[in-house]
């Protein structure tokens, strides 16, 4: 069984029916930022928009304290960017 689904159920997150989406225009341009994470994926471009690639350890293949590492690496990037977005000034 894949180390992913016990780290993310641990901390109560489902995620047994989700499968990877592509970034599409509709996505990027209802998007204040875009994060991709270290996989090189390519996404429309606009301006206006934060482009932030977060370059994250590869889970497949890691043990459960590996992926945990990697779980945590992720929940903290996503509260320090919800902090950045809500304190920013009104555009």
């Amino acid at each position: 069984m894949s180390t992913h689904l016990p780290a993310l159920a641990e901390i109560g997150i489902d995620v047994g029916q989700d499968f990877p989406k592509p970034l599409t225009d509709d996505v990027v341009r209802a998007a204040d930022a875009v994060v991709t994470m270290g996989c090189g994926d390519a996404c429309p471009i606009y301006p206006g928009k934060r482009y932030l690639d977060w370059p994250l350890a590869d889970p497949a293949g890691l043990d459960l304290d590996g992926v945990r590492a990697v779980r945590d690496d992720i929940r903290d990037r996503v509260e320090h960017l919800l902090a950045e977005l809500t304190s920013a000034p009104p555009r």
